[in-house]
């Protein structure tokens, strides 16, 4: 089994803000870089709410694993990122939707800031392909 590595783009998706690949997949790994809420239809954020953010956000992520050959169904761990940790119920009834009854692990916290004017939620994932 080779031991290279390779970038995962998603044509559907926002520019990356800085040099970096939006995934990158090693052997049948696929870790996500944190993805934000810009709607890559209208380049600006699917919204104010964090619920808003937050089914955007796991719709980019979502794009990324789909181009590497997987999906949500496969995550195996995420890591949350909230401006403010009193949007933790509004985002956590979006991301239970969103899985199902898939509970990937997770890690939630509050971040002082996220690279992006009004952002106020990113999301990370690692999941495999299947």
């Amino acid at each position: 089994m080779s031991q290279s590595h390779r970038p995962v783009h998603a044509a559907n998706l926002p520019k990356p803000v800085g040099p970096y690949s939006p995934g990158m997949g090693f052997e049948r790994l696929v870790f996500v870089s944190g993805q934000g809420a810009t709607d890559p239809a209208t380049g600006e954020l699917a919204g104010h709410t964090a619920a808003a953010q937050t089914e955007q956000c796991l719709k980019n992520v979502a794009a990324i694993l789909a181009a590497a050959g997987t999906d949500l169904q496969h995550v195996l761990r995420c890591g949350v990122f909230l401006v403010d940790m009193d949007d933790f119920q509004e985002m956590n009834a979006v991301y239970q939707r969103m899985f199902g009854d898939h509970r990937p692990a997770r890690t939630t916290i509050q971040a002082a800031k996220l690279p992006g004017k009004g952002l106020r939620v990113e999301i990370d994932c690692i999941a495999y392909v299947p």
